[in-house]
This record gives C-alpha cells, sequence and structure tokens, in this order.
C-alpha cells in the first residue's frame, strides 16, 4: 500500500481528480489518498505560494503527489505553484508522452507516438533577471553539468526501460555554444553508455518544424527547460488535444503527477471536463510506483472506452462518435472497461518494464581554472564604440588591454560597422597586457579607474579557462 499526497485543485480540477481516483481503485490500486489543498483560497488567503507549510510536510513525507489543475490569481506577485514546485522538491525530469488517437480523436499525424523528456529545473527558468540600463534587460541561462547528466541519463533510462529505439536531443548550440553546447557535449557521452539505443542531435528550430511535421521521425525526445516547455504543449496538440496528455514531474526523492492541461474555471461543476488528462497523470504515478499491472489495465481500459466512441464533449464527433458522456459517465465507461484490452490500438504491456534506476550525481574533480581576463558591462549613451573606446584604453594602465567592445554581443570596437545599431549597453573585454591570467586586485583596479572617469559599471563577469580550455564566448563577429 502506497499513501499518495493529493490535491483537488479549482475549477474543475476535483471533477476530474473525483473520477482519476474513482477509475485507479476500481482497477485495484493499493493507494492510500491524504488531501491537501492548495491553489486559489490559499492564494487569496495570504499565501502568494498557495500552498501551507503543512502541506508541503505531508508532500515530503509521502513522497509521491497528484495534483489537479489550480488557479493563479492574476496579479498580487502570485508565484506559480508548478514551478515551486518542481525547484523545491528537485522534480529534475518532465516526462510528456504523446500518442495519436487517430481516427476517434482528430490529427494530421496518425501516426505519432513520442515521448518528450524535458530538464525541468534550470535554464532560463531560474528566472534571474535584471534591468541594467535604461534600454536593455537581462535573463541568466543557467546550464549545469548535474543538470545535464541528470535528464539526458534519465531519457536513455526510459528509453530502455520502455523499449524505445531512439532518443534524439534538441539544442540551439550553433549559437549557445557554451549553455547548449554542455547540454550537446553531455548527451554525446552519456549516449556512449547506450549502444543499443540510436541516437542522434538536432538543432531546436529545424528539429522543432521536422517534429511538427512529421512526428514519426521521433521516438523520446530530451532538451533544456525552454525548448521543452515549448515543444511538449506543441506535440500534444498536434496529437489531437493538449486535454488527453499527463504529465511526470520526477526527481531523486519525491514525483508530481498531473494533467497539462489548466483548471478551465468557466467549465467547473458542468460534469462535462475530461478526466483524461489527468488519468494519464495517474498512469504515469502507477507505473512509477511500481504497481504496472494496474497501470496496464487502467491504460487498456482507456483505450477501448475511447475506440468504442464513448466520448466527452472536447473530443465529441457528430456523427462518429457514438456516444456523448460526462465527466463521471465517463468515468463509469472506464471502469466497465476494466480487463479489456482495445481492438483497434495496440494493447499496452508494462509487466516487464523495469523500475527506473539513476544513479546519483557524482561530482568530478574540479578542473584547474586560471581567470584569463574580465568583460566589464557598462551603460553609456553614445553610438560611437571609437569614442567609448578611446575613454577606455587607459583605464588598465601598463597592467590590461582593453581587446573589444560588442553591443548586444556584436563586436563593434576595433573595425566595427557604423550601420551597427548600439543600445546604451556595451561590454568592454580587458585582457592582461602581458602572461596568461589576470589578478582579481587588476579588476578591482580598473573599476576603480572607471569610476574616477566618470564611467558607468553595471556588471562585471571574469573570464576563466578550465584545463586551458576556454570558458566564455567570442564576441560575434570576431
Amino acid at each position: 500500500m502506497t499513501t499518495i499526497t493529493v490535491a483537488k485543485g479549482d475549477g474543475i480540477g476535483p471533477e476530474i481528480m473525483d473520477a482519476t481516483l474513482k477509475i485507479i481503485k476500481a482497477a485495484g490500486a493499493a493507494i492510500e489518498v491524504e488531501e491537501i489543498e492548495v491553489g486559489e483560497k490559499v492564494y487569496l488567503a495570504g499565501n502568494t505560494a498557495g500552498i501551507a507549510p503543512e502541506a508541503w510536510d505531508t508532500i515530503r513525507r509521502n513522497k509521491i503527489f497528484l495534483k489537479a489543475p489550480i488557479t493563479t490569481p492574476q496579479g498580487g506577485g502570485y508565484k506559480s505553484l508548478n514551478v515551486t514546485t518542481r525547484k523545491f522538491l528537485g522534480l529534475y525530469a518532465n516526462v510528456r508522452p504523446c500518442m495519436s488517437l487517430h481516427p476517434y480523436v482528430k490529427t494530421k499525424h496518425p501516426v505519432m507516438d513520442i515521448v518528450i523528456i524535458r530538464e525541468n529545473e534550470e535554464d532560463l527558468y531560474a528566472g534571474i533577471e535584471h534591468q541594467q540600463t535604461d534600454e536593455v534587460v537581462q535573463c541568466l541561462k543557467l546550464i549545469s553539468r548535474p543538470g545535464c547528466e541528470k535528464i539526458v541519463r534519465y531519457a536513455f533510462e526510459y528509453a530502455k526501460v520502455y523499449n524505445r529505439k531512439k532518443v534524439t536531443c534538441f539544442t540551439k548550440d550553433n549559437i549557445m555554444k557554451q549553455t547548449d553546447g554542455l547540454f550537446h557535449q553531455v548527451f554525446d557521452e552519456i549516449a556512449l553508455e547506450y549502444p543499443e539505443i540510436q541516437n542522434e542531435h538536432w538543432i531546436i528550430d529545424i528539429g522543432a518544424a521536422k517534429m511538427a511535421d512529421t512526428p514519426e521521425a521521433f521516438d523520446v525526445i530530451v532538451m533544456p527547460n525552454l525548448y521543452g516547455d515549448v515543444l511538449s504543449d506543441v506535440a500534444a496538440q498536434i496529437t489531437g488535444s493538449v486535454g488527453l496528455a499527463g504529465s511526470a514531474n520526477i526527481g531523486e526523492e519525491c514525483a508530481m503527477f498531473e494533467a497539462i492541461h489548466g483548471s478551465a474555471p468557466r467549465r467547473a461543476g458542468q460534469n462535462t471536463a475530461n478526466p483524461s488528462g489527468l488519468l494519464q497523470g495517474a498512469i504515469m504515478m502507477l507505473n512509477h510506483i511500481g504497481q504496472k499491472d494496474v497501470a496496464e489495465k487502467v491504460q487498456n481500459a482507456w483505450l477501448r472506452t475511447i475506440e468504442e466512441g464513448k466520448h466527452t464533449n472536447d473530443i465529441y464527433k457528430e456523427g462518429f462518435s457514438k456516444e456523448l458522456l460526462g465527466t463521471q459517465e465517463f468515468a463509469q465507461a472506464v471502469m466497465d472497461n476494466l480487463g479489456k484490452k482495445p481492438e483497434k490500438f495496440e494493447p499496452v504491456c508494462y509487466a516487464n518494464a523495469k523500475m527506473l534506476e539513476l544513479p546519483r550525481y557524482v561530482r568530478r574533480a574540479p578542473a584547474n581554472k586560471e581567470l584569463v581576463g574580465v568583460d566589464i558591462f557598462v551603460q553609456w549613451p553614445g553610438t560611437n564604440a571609437d569614442e567609448l573606446a578611446e575613454k577606455l584604453q587607459s583605464l588598465g594602465g601598463a597592467n590590461t588591454t582593453l581587446s573589444m567592445i560588442t553591443n548586444r554581443g556584436i563586436k563593434v570596437w576595433p573595425n566595427g560597422f557604423p550601420e551597427t545599431f548600439c543600445t546604451d549597453h556595451w561590454r568592454c573585454r580587458y585582457k592582461p597586457a602581458s602572461g596568461e591570467t589576470m589578478p582579481k586586485h587588476q579588476i578591482v583596479d580598473l573599476l576603480s579607474s572607471a569610476e574616477a572617469a566618470g564611467i558607468d559599471t553595471i556588471k562585471t563577469e571574469n573570464l576563466y579557462s578550465f584545463d586551458g580550455r576556454q570558458g566564455y564566448s567570442l564576441g560575434q563577429g570576431q
């Protein structure tokens, strides 16, 4: 018996959660439910996180969290509970299966069965943003080796356990050579450990186009957080409906399972909502806690119900569907099919799938890290980079040399083009005048000289080499 934490959420959440729990319990799920309240009522009671401390205690004690959609009130500084939960509990892997249900659910892609595995904690979703000048704001894209290794290994282990044949990596490392470059590098390293599984890499733009046009070319796709967020919704929609998709959020200690759609408050209390998305999340939960026979029974019964034409309003097609059902009636139809297998769809078989067992990340020995320069960012209202360079070249004295100025990443000095549009945000790169390393006190000296000269410095980024490898990007055009 496994005790799980359940949140019924807002809008249609209570209806679809009741239907989902009824189905999986009828199938023999060995679970006990401990319910917590999260969402709109908690937000409006003054808790900007949407969850009370004692609810966190329940989730952390039980480790397994089945959550219905919630409503986040507009304005007021309320934080996304999904993002908060993923980060607090270390739920690093977001797993979204996307399978077409042609011809029962309308889709342009009748042969589609992919799983998108999205890194869930870092990338631009670290949410570290600053306004630096009147004209420029920044958002930090953080990609870590532990984050890459954990999500890529999860993708290959998932493929192995569920008998998937290929894992594809999407990045944009032709532009972001350090961040996306690390993700791609780690993918290539870990792929070598799974010679029985095909692997490939696509640049995200053409990869997304290919997925939208020919999804049958893919099997498992792994990618950083932002790309995975966008493309998992695209994939769910082109299968037929975002409303049918479930999601798993997996960590080393805890896991959260949910539908990917929202709370749809306008549909609340009408017994019209389709519980399939949350049910798919619950099926993933059952697999995760080792109750694979129950998961298999529920999934096959659900597929049988869909192919029998017993549909809720969102997928009902006049003249094609056989019966229009409400939320609870659909749940009963699935329960009536427990023990049956689909006849048109291929039945699922989870019985032989092993539990995913992933090793904890082991930190490598630190590299030989050397400071080899500094980028000093300044706010300057002029437009002529040569004029700015003239002001900056003397700051470092004999110890440092101004080697480059960029604006929005493009090199504008030396040898810039007058056609290049410049904002008030300038990156000014200094390198040691002699030798290969730069003592940190020289950065302090540079900043002091800039202050004395009336230069508005807004941030610095140290330039490092790691075991002789350059740890920073060149300016575009260098």
